[in-house]
């Protein structure tokens, strides 16, 4: 419990990075895999993550990324484009279908009809949150925005710098990578790396309201 606290304590927002010190193949990795493992409303699971990092597909982002996150964005290791499905109905059997596969309904489940229950309970959940004029999008966003909570809580917990970028023009970066022909809305992006030397944020005290100014326990 107390690394946990630990980690929320010590954790900032990193300003500036050095380019000289990347992502470690284990950091790399790890960090896809937290990513991967984000829990969602239903599992519906309504991302899809583009990672930034070779020199020609960070030139192509460049254009859509706000004066005050360029130089992030040129010197930060990676950068994580979250996306999310625009229609996510038919996701819900796709869902249904990997839980399935990795085991989540044992043969009696199976035999009961579970799974089809699940299907249902789940398609329900799905249609009524995509009803709206939004079709959803709100909902999604939401469930993005806990997958990126994982990625930055991770990060810090392993010694990853993280900045959450919302500094981007998310419909030019839509239209530079082609997202919507692919059903997709970039929402949010997330800079990992290991801050520079003359990061001072890294040295500045935590400041946040009181608890009681924030909390209310009824």
């Amino acid at each position: 419990m107390n690394g946990m606290l630990d980690i929320a304590r010590r954790r900032y927002t990193a300003k500036h990075y050095d380019a000289s010190k990347p992502l470690t193949d284990e950091e790399f990795d790890a960090l896809l895999e937290i990513l991967r493992l984000a829990p969602s409303s239903v599992n519906i699971q309504p991302w899809h993550f583009y990672v930034i990092r070779s020199p020609e597909a960070r030139a192509k982002l460049l254009p859509a990324i706000k004066d005050f996150n360029i130089e992030r964005v040129e010197h930060c290791d990676a950068i994580v484009l979250f996306t999310i499905e625009r229609d996510l109905v038919p996701r819900a059997a796709r869902v249904t279908d990997q839980e399935m596969k990795d085991g989540r309904f044992d043969a009696a489940a199976i035999a009961s009809g579970f799974d089809k229950t699940v299907l249902r309970v789940r398609e329900a959940g799905v249609s009524a949150y995509c009803s709206g004029p939004d079709r959803g999008e709100i909902w999604a966003r939401e469930q993005a925005s806990i997958a990126l909570g994982f990625l930055l809580f991770a990060a810090a917990g392993m010694g990853v710098d993280a900045t959450s970028l919302g500094g981007i023009e998310f419909e030019r970066a839509d239209e530079i990578f082609g997202f919507p022909a692919l059903g997709r809305k970039c929402v949010i992006g997330c800079a990992l790396g290991h801050h520079s030397a003359d990061d001072a944020n890294a040295a500045r005290p935590k400041s946040r309201f009181p608890r009681d100014e924030v909390i209310t326990v009824l």
